[in-house]
């Protein structure tokens, strides 16, 4: 690790300085003048994102309309199989030997993923989704690409959380990587 950490450092350095002088020097002192047009305008009712502060949101699981059609609110396993071979197993939609090889032994009609209507920004990442009965039914992990505007307007009709489903890392953990240790000890057994 600490060979490929010396490899890889020089490269993430270079494009960590490119991004900053590049994009971060015109979007950061953008990001303040629309921070204080909001203040001027909201006052003190616009929350923060969420890095390092506290916050709560509520919605539900929901499909939302997409390219003409309408994006499904889970999939499951079928559809990261189906993914895969439908772009030739090729990046980014391929699979590790592991995970190919894995295939039969997962009951594919396992939810992997959701999304949900969810209020979520920058910081979210790894936030719990819990259910109305108080379960981790699921981790944030990212949103949809129309959420990027949610940073300055919510819009529920489009908006959404997508959140990686607990059903899903649990079949993933006993079933494909034989980690049924840990699998025992995040369901408290």
């Amino acid at each position: 690790m600490i060979a490929a950490a010396r490899r890889v450092d020089p490269v993430i350095r270079a494009t960590t300085k490119r991004l900053r002088d590049t994009y971060a020097s015109v979007l950061t002192p953008a990001g303040e003048k629309l921070g204080k047009a909001r203040f001027l305008v909201y006052g003190k009712n616009a929350y923060p994102d969420a890095t390092f502060t506290l916050r709560l949101s509520y919605g539900t699981v929901q499909g939302y309309p997409y390219n003409g059609t309408i994006a499904q609110p889970f999939t499951t396993f079928y559809g990261l199989y189906d993914r895969a071979a439908g772009f030739g197993n090729k990046a980014p939609f391929d699979l590790t030997e592991k995970e190919s090889a894995g295939r039969d032994k997962l009951d594919l009609a396992t939810p992997l993923n959701f999304v949900c209507t969810g209020d979520i920004i920058g910081g979210n990442s790894g936030s719990p989704v819990v259910n109305r009965e108080g379960d981790l039914v699921g981790l944030v992990f990212d949103g949809n690409i129309e959420s990027l505007a949610g940073d300055y307007v919510y819009d529920a009709a489009t908006n959404r959380t997508v959140a990686v489903h607990t059903a899903g890392m649990m079949e993933a953990l006993r079933k494909l990587y034989g980690a049924n240790a840990l699998a025992d000890e995040l369901e408290g057994k």
